[in-house]
């Protein structure tokens, strides 16, 4: 029984002992609340203004990309548009993920003329390309890559999925 009465006599320390810290965060509960979201809002905002750093950056890397290009393309008359390159691109990249069932050697005439306007789009762009000098998985690699800068620079391709990417 006195092992007992100890207990709650303890119990009873330990109460009256942490009642001034209990009350004091209750009354500083909304302190610390207001701390917490201030200090939230400051994450935000950091984080929105890396993302808009980040986009700036991009934006400013694919206009470099652009002044890099040969502005003597431009003055030729007897070459395509960037917007019938890109049309044309985007036809030939649906057709090329596209259907499946057709021959092999209308699949490789797709992809020639795919890799052709590749070419032609990087040209006008600016954009550094090697596509006649590799076959094979190099040259899937750096169709890849290309379509890549392309899109950076602005131009929209299909996808694998049937969507289109967007910057």
């Amino acid at each position: 029984m006195a092992v007992s009465h100890a207990l709650v006599l303890a119990l009873a320390l330990l109460g009256v002992l942490c009642l001034p810290a209990v009350l004091a965060a209750i009354i500083c509960a909304d302190e610390l609340v207001d701390r917490a979201v201030r200090r939230y809002a400051r994450w935000r905002r950091r984080r929105s203004d890396r993302r808009t750093v980040s986009r700036l950056g991009r934006a400013l890397a694919a206009e470099l990309r652009i002044a890099d290009a040969d502005l003597a393309e431009f003055d030729r008359t007897d070459r395509a548009s960037i917007e019938q390159i890109a049309a044309e691109l985007r036809r030939l990249g649906g057709q090329r993920l596209g259907e499946s069932s057709r021959a092999g050697v209308w699949h490789q005439a797709i992809l020639r003329a795919y890799d052709e306007r590749l070419r032609l789009a990087s040209r006008c762009l600016g954009v550094a390309e090697h596509l006649a000098d590799l076959e094979g998985l190099d040259l899937e690699i750096e169709r890849i890559r290309v379509e890549g800068e392309l899109q950076g620079a602005g131009m929209v391709l299909p996808t694998g999925s049937g969507e289109r990417r967007y910057r």
